[in-house]
Order: structure tokens, then C-alpha cells, then sequence
């Protein structure tokens, strides 16, 4: 059995998780293409090596980032985004 140390809810068994995509950052939602917004979107650079990956604990929703050695799956490290995301984006809203 994998386990997953959960930032929030400590170690949990791998099933409990969902692979989010990896971290990177954001092009500008606003000025950016649509081509820069669908390469950010749907293309991922799947090195092997070590990796920043999204991974989100199903039973209580909370988001969180692993560190993991693509070539051996390891797990390196798991820790809250706000500990590489020091602000939050907000996006406008579109009231017709």
C-alpha cells in the first residue's frame, strides 16, 4: 500500500488522492492568447526527475503540493501552497 502524507490530514492511503497536474506558473488570464492559455491548460512537461506536482485529498477537498521523483515515484515532500504561493490571483467576474 502507498501512503501520501497529507499536509491537513496527516498520512492517508494513496487512493484517497487525485493527481492535479504539475506546478507552474500561471500566464496572465487576461493578456495571454488562447494558445498560451491552452498550452498552460492541457500540456504538462512530464520530466523525469524530481517534480512539483498538484495532488488533492478527495475526502476533504484541500489541495496541496508533492515534491516527487518521477524515474523511482517517490514521494519527496508534501507541503500547503501557501508556502510557495504567497497571494491569491483573483479573476474578474463577467456580470451580463
Amino acid at each position: 500500500m502507498k501512503i501520501i502524507h497529507c499536509p491537513l490530514n496527516g498520512p492517508r492511503n494513496i487512493s484517497e488522492f487525485a493527481y492535479g497536474g504539475e506546478v507552474e506558473a500561471m500566464p496572465d488570464p487576461v493578456s495571454c492568447s488562447g494558445d498560451e492559455w491552452a498550452e498552460y491548460i492541457f500540456m504538462s512537461d512530464n520530466p523525469a526527475g524530481l517534480v512539483r506536482e498538484w495532488w488533492l485529498h478527495v475526502a476533504t477537498a484541500y489541495w496541496f503540493i508533492a515534491e516527487r521523483n518521477t524515474v523511482t515515484d517517490e514521494i519527496i515532500k508534501t507541503y500547503p501552497p501557501s508556502e510557495l504561493y504567497k497571494q491569491r490571483i483573483e479573476f474578474a467576474k463577467d456580470i451580463d
